[in-house]
């Protein structure tokens, strides 16, 4: 960014001393440099040094005084015209380049930190999709909320073809779970309920569906996403634990981020794990004899 700044106003400088140097050339300046009758189009220009400090001084409105235009130049005018014009275009473009790198340096990003993976496997008795966030930074994130949607082909009962359809995964906004604070890294979870556009979806379904998963996080940092598919969602796996009690204090190993490890998972879909554990409680309670029976 600097090269590109120090070169915009070097080559600027270079271009238009040169075309002064021309004219004064093609004029005969050059040749009547000690002739006081002489009117040339640049006062005091006597080479192509005094015309580059010409132009700088041009641009820069400068002004020693030393050098300077005269009246019987039209040519000279109409340059010092398009050099003023160009050169407050020139100090706009750059002052606003600066400005942007400067106030969204893109190392800011690099300190908030997603899993590589997202998993899917049991918590509480229910499948969820979870993946993990963490903050590197020594200052917290406040106000921070997470959203999560899936991006994915869609054809409705009517037959219309919807080639980028949105859905939300909700990730805790009835409950508040949503609105985060970065003390360690979390794991967001989304429950695969009745809701959920995962319910019907299994292990080997997952596989073969074609999807995009986009995690926003709001706050004071910027916004960021993760692809999902076959190769970033695991299926029957769970993230390793990170934190650690060492002395007194927790300890955060940033080191197993991304580590997961392998759960038992059913293969089958949220809708026939629900359907399953159905069965089982109803055998369970006809099973089980009433006091009314026994009498």
């Amino acid at each position: 960014s600097l090269l590109i700044f120090i070169l915009a106003y070097a080559l600027t400088w270079l271009f238009f001393g040169l075309i002064w140097w021309v004219i004064a050339y093609s004029r005969g300046d050059l040749e009547h440099l000690g002739d006081h009758t002489w009117t040339p189009c640049v006062n005091n220009l006597n080479g192509f040094v005094s015309a580059f400090l010409f132009s700088i001084e041009t641009e820069t409105t400068i002004g020693y005084g030393h050098r300077v235009i005269t009246d019987t130049c039209p040519e000279g005018i109409v340059l010092l015209l398009l050099q003023a014009i160009l050169g407050s275009m020139v100090n706009a473009f750059m002052v606003g380049c600066m400005f942007v790198k400067i106030s969204q340096p893109n190392k800011r990003a690099e300190t908030l930190v997603f899993s590589s993976h997202a998993v899917v496997s049991l918590r509480d008795d229910r499948l969820c999709l979870m993946f993990r966030v963490g903050d590197l930074r020594d200052s917290h994130i406040v106000e921070a909320s997470i959203r999560a949607k899936l991006i994915q082909s869609k054809q409705t009962q009517e037959g219309e073809f919807i080639p980028l359809d949105q859905t939300d995964l909700s990730v805790g906004f009835e409950t508040g779970d949503d609105r985060l604070f970065l003390v360690s890294p979390l794991i967001i979870s989304h429950e695969i309920d009745e809701r959920s556009p995962f319910w019907d979806v299994s292990r080997g379904q997952l596989e073969r569906d074609d999807f995009e998963i986009v995690v926003i996080l709001e706050g004071m940092v910027e916004a960021t996403g993760k692809r999902g598919g076959d190769t970033s969602v695991l299926w029957g796996h769970r993230f390793t634990p990170l934190l650690s009690l060492e002395e007194g204090f927790y300890e955060v190993d940033y080191g197993g981020f991304h580590h997961t490890v392998p759960v038992p998972t059913p293969a089958c879909s949220a809708r026939q794990l629900a359907a399953a554990a159905a069965r089982r409680d109803a055998h369970l309670y006809w099973s089980i004899p009433s006091r009314l029976d026994e009498a």
